[in-house]
């Protein structure tokens, strides 16, 4: 696999930099078409290693805006809301060695700053990988999506203790039975909109993949604040995944911007 660079693009003026390389191929990847190179949250091929086990994987090691990271010191500024236009889709699960993913159907969007981007899949993280003022929260969603140009944006939202969500029942009612396969269930339908808090507001920066090949050029929008789960639901899901989040990455210089409050 040979690595592709895309171009630089300063996004929305902020001093965002996009410098994406194949994310539009790595954060679709399912281990039918993974790397053969074995990676995992512990052992040998624990995040420490990832930039060791291919030469695909070097940013993990050596990349200057990798994600996660602890979001502190956000500077407040006027950015646009993120338009979130997500429709029904038929359930289609996977537990993928690495997480519980859902891939979602052609047509749900967002749009932010004259940008569209089209929801690919999401899938969990246990804790958050992203921390806020030093915390992390007992889970995070990561909702992956990609732009006409293969350019990748994620929206994160945060996952506490809590009520029970009837949304993340629905999927935990619906685990598979097998590991790495696919599992449609034709007559479950869902729609991720159920899952986004009433203030969609948020914090944004440029980061990257957590996951190889961390791949770079990723924009990143974490939601405020966070959802609800019961603590029945973490556990159910931590019965898979104990911990799956990678630690938190130097921010070196990055600008972390914060949008203003809206009613």
């Amino acid at each position: 696999m040979t690595r592709c660079l895309r171009f630089v693009l300063l996004f929305l003026g902020f001093g965002l930099v996009n410098t994406s390389t194949c994310a539009d191929r790595a954060f679709a990847q399912t281990p039918a078409t993974a790397p053969a190179h074995h990676w995992s949250y512990s052992g040998p091929g624990s995040p420490a290693h990832w930039g060791d086990l291919d030469p695909d994987f070097a940013l993990c090691k050596d990349g200057k805006r990798q994600s996660p990271i602890n979001i502190k010191k956000a500077r407040k500024a006027d950015l646009p809301p993120i338009q979130f236009d997500y429709k029904p889709t038929p359930l289609r699960i996977v537990n993928n060695g690495h997480s519980i993913q859902i891939n979602y159907g052609p047509g749900s969007t967002i749009m932010i700053g004259g940008k569209q981007y089209m929801l690919v899949q999401f899938h969990f993280h246990r804790p958050s990988e992203e921390e806020i003022g030093g915390k992390h929260f007992e889970m995070v969603v990561h909702m992956v999506h990609k732009d006409d140009a293969g350019n990748a944006a994620v929206v994160a939202v945060l996952l506490k203790s809590g009520n029970e969500s009837p949304f993340i029942q629905k999927l935990w009612d619906n685990l598979p039975k097998e590991a790495d396969k696919e599992m449609v269930v034709t007559n479950v339908t869902v729609n991720i909109a159920e899952l986004l808090p009433a203030n969609q507001n948020y914090y944004s920066f440029a980061g990257s993949l957590t996951t190889p090949p961390c791949s770079e050029g990723v924009s990143w929008y974490v939601l405020k604040t966070p959802v609800e789960v019961s603590a029945r639901q973490v556990a159910a899901f931590a019965k898979f995944y104990p911990d799956n989040a990678r630690p938190i990455q130097p921010t070196n210089g990055r600008e972390i911007w914060e949008s203003n409050s809206r009613p």
